[in-house]
């Protein structure tokens, strides 16, 4: 979809709406008749990668041992926060624009990550004395990191390490 297009670009310069109407297969015509601006095309598809992320932790904890859903959980994270590189500056137009995306989205994600990491530490699979915002805080610090070529590779072993640390001490 022209949608998932615009979100997972992470390429250096944002691609103009003409280009995502052409990767998407579309006329521009029909781009703008659904998403009239840049920022209109950001926001819903912000919505929908939101609405998935959080999504993806339900499934992911009814189907793995709670450790395991919340280090994969965390991986699609990395994902999510690595697809708005190429976004920065839509989604600070969105924000100085007063738009309610971010008010609307930011305490789904948080309370997703709580879900996960209330789950492990009841399992006994992390520490008990883990606070769901300081892992939320570890991740966004991975977002920080040069985006270098291998970055994914690197932010994967950073997810990997933040996991065994989280282990280390758990009750189980």
């Amino acid at each position: 979809t022209p949608a998932r297009l615009a979100i997972s670009s992470s390429e250096a310069s944002t691609p103009s709406l003409e280009e995502i109407a052409k990767r998407a297969g579309v006329g521009i015509g029909t781009l703008y008749r659904h998403f009239p601006t840049r920022e209109h095309l950001v926001e819903v598809v912000y919505r929908r990668e939101v609405e998935g992320l959080c999504h993806a932790a339900d499934e992911l904890a009814h189907e793995h041992p709670a450790d395991v859903a919340l280090e994969l959980w965390m991986q699609r994270f990395v994902d999510y926060i690595a697809t708005k590189r190429g976004l920065a500056t839509s989604l600070r137009l969105l924000l100085t624009a007063n738009s309610t995306l971010f008010s609307d989205t930011s305490g789904r994600v948080s309370g997703a990550m709580r879900s996960l990491v209330q789950a492990a530490a009841a399992a006994g699979k992390i520490r008990a004395d883990v606070d769901a915002s300081d892992v939320m805080h570890a991740l966004g610090g991975i977002y920080s990191a040069p985006n270098t070529p291998d970055w994914r590779e690197r932010s994967g072993r950073l997810v990997k390490l933040l996991m065994d640390g989280l282990r280390f001490g758990a009750r189980g």
